[in-house]
């Protein structure tokens, strides 16, 4: 789980791993490790979570805590579009560490769409490199196990 400071990442998490949601903000330091087995085309996959502490101007992700990852979910907030850039910063940080990994490009907060203001070229660029888009809200449970089913369709595809 990568993006910026506060975008819902540890919400999606939650939500996904242990089907709740807190509307209390709790920042995450370091990282938080969470696991959960899923079945992709009767092939089970145990996905290992890393909830990676979010980016901001004071902190960016160190590239140790992207080693050995297989894939990952990119988590941006449009109604932040700062967020967008942060996104953006994160794609690049991985592919220079690792080179190209299958990653799903997830709009969380569709709860509060009124608000959502796109980065249209940053926004591009990462849904044409991304596996899939998908428009979650953590808070409604809208679209969060199809992240995850996304994801975990992409790492059976890449083991083949």
């Amino acid at each position: 789980m990568l993006g910026s400071f506060a975008v819902g990442k540890t919400s999606l998490v939650r939500r996904y791993v242990d089907s709740i949601f807190s509307e209390n903000y709790v920042t995450t330091i370091g990282v938080k490790i969470d696991k959960k087995v899923m079945s992709i085309d009767d092939t089970d996959l145990s996905l290992v979570l890393w909830d990676v502490y979010g980016e901001d101007n004071h902190q960016s992700v160190l590239p140790s805590y992207l080693r050995g990852m297989a894939a990952y979910i990119l988590v941006i907030d449009p109604s932040r579009s700062a967020t967008f850039e942060s996104a953006k910063n994160l794609q690049t940080l991985v592919l220079d560490t690792l080179g190209p990994k299958p990653f799903v490009l997830v709009l969380n907060k569709s709860d509060i769409k009124d608000q959502w203001e796109y980065h249209e070229g940053i926004y591009k660029e990462l849904s044409a490199a991304a596996v899939d888009t998908i428009e979650t809200s953590a808070k409604t449970d809208t679209g969060v196990d199809d992240v995850f089913l996304s994801v975990g369709r992409a790492l059976v595809q890449a083991t083949g």
